[in-house]
């Protein structure tokens, strides 16, 4: 187990605008970090780049720099205390594995983003209503989501799941 300090630092995009590929469906722990090398998030997953891309569309700002700690094969445990080891490394827990761990790990919930006229039509429509509605207002999100990954320089494609949209949650597919 390496030490956070010792791993190297990756930037988060490289010169194509793209996450990291070489840690593509491999398990391992990882550290995310802000443009200042402020650690932000420390996770772990049984594919790193694919986690890595759903904190950038989550957190577009937050995310400039990546250190990974790979293993060999899935193991609940080891990525724990590999992960507890950094938190404890670092001396405090990233506000991303506390008082921002929503924004971190769950979907974009477009429904948090809709303005008085879309909650006003929310309240009065329907099921069918609603379901149509919040298909719209997740789309106005996505809309601004891109954006903001466009502005960071990230170039990779991304598809959102079209069933989620319909709870009005952004969610990768």
């Amino acid at each position: 187990m390496h030490s956070l300090s010792n791993l190297d630092s990756i930037p988060y995009l490289d010169s194509d605008g793209q996450v990291p590929e070489q840690f593509d469906r491999t398990v391992g722990v990882y550290a995310i970090f802000d443009a200042d090398q402020v650690l932000q998030y420390i996770g772990y997953s049984r594919d790193v780049t694919f986690s890595l891309k759903q904190h950038l569309v989550r957190q577009p700002q937050k995310c400039h720099w990546v250190k990974v700690q790979t293993i060999d094969r899935p193991n609940r445990t080891l990525l724990e205390e590999i992960r507890d080891a950094w938190i404890h490394e670092n001396g405090q827990a990233p506000l991303g594995n506390s008082t921002e761990e929503a924004v971190w790990n769950q979907a974009i919930d477009a429904k948090q983003q809709m303005n008085d006229e879309e909650k006003a039509a929310y309240e009065s429509a329907d099921d069918l209503g609603r379901v149509k509605l919040l298909k719209q207002v997740a789309r106005r999100v996505e809309r601004s989501v891109l954006a903001a990954l466009e502005e960071r320089g990230a170039k990779l494609p991304i598809r959102f799941d079209p069933k989620a949209k319909e709870e009005g949650l952004l969610s990768l597919k």
